[in-house]
């Protein structure tokens, strides 16, 4: 099979022998079977929710007393070697290193309190990103669908003829997929990725692979679209899995999308203005900008990677690197989403697996501690402009409000006005929760 980049790869069998042959390309994407029109939800099953989520998470987990948790009346060895500035919300000082999330701060909720007890990156974060335990040890596979599956399952992209799910630049070790939900609800992926945990993994791509190159006319897309469902009919007979679930029903919508291009339009982020493009800066910043393009289009849910936060030697040089490409993927995208009127609609959200160590450790940096995490929220329609709980002097663990997973998840989906106890259907159709429990904070509402 060809991916959207044009290599070629391995052909993949499925659990149950099938091999889904490459009978399309649109672009340099793979066959509709597996890539764009599994990821679209019927129009049926759309809701008329104009909701959004970006998630910037940050891989391996962000050190609480480096960014929104400072404690600069610690030792030095607890404090670390930055210094906290003033932000536009009294009360809650940031890094020295993130002047652009220091200007948008009366926008946001920082809730300091946010703390669980695994300290396992593939637990912790198959945890966060569904809302139940998970992937520990060798069992690393995921094993429940993520909030942005479940978002796609039971909303849909949020204008017809999008995409439901993007993830970029991977991170969270591979968690942000379906799951047994099925292939069909996996992000479309943009950029490099490192991990591959879901079922069924799906190719990575650019405004480009939702060209018609080949020769490819609209009516000849058309006419191979048709062949496609005749030769579909013999492996659904045999199917034993959701790998062809729906697709009836999303391979119009796949096609919407190539013919009107839409979607292709806004991955091409060299259509924003250049003094808007070089706030955000390159890199993680572009990328911000994509998400909200994204958004702008019809996209439900967004997940950006912004690097790998897990530094357990030299925190300060790897924290000088990172920490201002991190600001201005947040703080400029934070305030862009304000100046267009779309913040309101649009939850931005900031997290990793787990914080680190308050204590700096012999190789001058910090070692995992699931105990205390500070998270950022903007927008998403909830009260801002305020800080949710505290940790003691030493950022160790919570002292006021405890925030746990559950309640981390029922936020975000509260966004998407979805509730805790809403219900999807496992694969033997069976009911089950959204999740296990959590609420959202009444400071929010």
């Amino acid at each position: 099979m060809l991916n959207v980049l044009g290599r070629s790869s391995n052909r993949r069998d499925f659990c149950d022998g099938l091999t889904r042959r490459r009978m399309l390309q649109v672009g340099a994407l793979g066959a509709f079977g597996l890539s764009l029109p599994t990821l679209l939800r019927s129009e049926e099953k759309r809701a008329a929710s104009g909701k959004s989520v970006i998630l910037i998470w940050m891989h391996g987990g962000p050190s609480q007393l480096d960014t929104l948790d400072m404690k600069p009346l610690a030792p030095k060895e607890y404090r670390g070697p930055f210094a906290p500035v003033a932000s536009t919300l009294p009360g809650a000082d940031v890094c020295e290193l993130l002047p652009e999330h220091a200007k948008v701060m009366d926008r946001c909720t920082v809730i300091r309190s946010l703390s669980h007890r695994n300290g396992d990156h593939w637990a912790a974060a198959h945890w966060m990103l569904t809302g139940r335990l998970g992937a520990t040890g060798s069992n690393r596979p995921a094993q429940q669908p993520s909030m942005g599956a479940v978002a796609s399952h039971l909303l849909g992209p949020t204008l017809p003829g999008a995409l439901a799910t993007v993830n970029v630049n991977d991170g969270g070790f591979g968690y942000h997929g379906g799951a047994w939900l099925g292939v069909n609800h996996n992000p479309f992926r943009y950029g490099e990725s490192s991990y591959g945990n879901e079922a069924g993994r799906l190719p990575t791509g650019d405004h480009k692979s939702f060209s018609l190159v080949d020769g490819l006319s609209e009516q000849r897309l058309v006419n191979r679209v048709a062949l496609q469902r005749q030769l579909d009919s013999l492996n659904r007979r045999v199917d034993g899995n959701r790998t062809f679930d729906a697709l009836d029903d999303v391979e119009q919508r796949a096609l919407d999308i190539v013919l009107s291009g839409r979607v292709r339009q806004a991955f091409d982020v060299s259509e924003e203005p250049e003094k808007l493009r070089a706030e955000y800066g390159p890199g993680w910043g572009e990328q911000a900008l994509l998400a909200r393009r994204l958004v702008e289009a019809g996209v439900r849910f967004v997940s950006l990677n912004t690097g790998y936060f897990d530094d357990h030697g030299n925190i300060e040089r790897a924290l000088r690197d990172k920490l201002p490409r991190h600001d201005k993927a947040v703080g400029v995208l934070i305030r862009d989403l304000a100046d267009r009127g779309m913040l309101d609609d649009t939850l931005v959200v900031t997290a990793g697996e787990f914080g680190h160590t308050p204590r700096i450790n012999a190789n001058a940096g910090r070692d995992h501690w699931p105990q205390a995490q500070s998270v950022l929220l903007a927008g998403g329609g909830f009260r801002h402009g305020q800080v949710i709980g505290s940790t003691n002097d030493k950022a160790e663990y919570p002292t006021s409000r405890k925030f746990g997973v559950e309640d981390f998840c029922a936020t975000v989906y509260h966004a998407l006005g979805l509730k805790p106890d809403d219900e999807i259907r496992d694969l033997s159709n069976r009911p089950v929760h959204l999740l296990p429990g959590g609420s959202v904070p009444a400071e929010l509402l």
